[in-house]
């Protein structure tokens, strides 16, 4: 059985910083696209960031590009988003997800997280 547990996230002034933590069991991350995808209140959930599982190259929204950075700890069997300079528009649920091809879009994903706040306070 596949497991994304995810963790880390709370709230946190605007310009400070975060990292998600996103270990998987029953799959290996190795060999799976691993994302993040996050859910603002009253909208729908947008893609974030992902790394391939070929050659681990990350690719992020314009919206976080330079801000967030995505990592994998394949040793660990774990994916990271470490998320600096954030801003109030950042707030949202975050969801790590996996998939074995190298989308952006959620409905590709078969695996998902259970999903973490973060909330950026002004």
């Amino acid at each position: 059985q596949v497991q994304l547990v995810q963790s880390g996230g709370g709230l946190v002034q605007a310009g400070g910083s975060l990292r998600l933590s996103c270990a998987a069991s029953g799959l290996t991350i190795s060999s799976h696209t691993m994302a993040w995808f996050r859910q603002a209140p009253g909208k729908e959930r947008e893609f974030v960031a992902r790394i391939t599982w070929s050659r681990g190259n990350p690719y992020y929204a314009d919206s976080v590009k330079d801000r967030f950075t995505i990592s994998r700890d394949n040793a660990q069997n774990t994916v990271y988003l470490q998320m600096n300079s954030l801003k109030p528009e950042d707030t949202a649920v975050y969801y790590c997800a996996a998939d074995r091809l190298s989308s952006t879009d959620m409905n590709e994903y078969d695996f998902w997280g259970q999903g973490t706040q973060v909330t950026v306070s002004s």
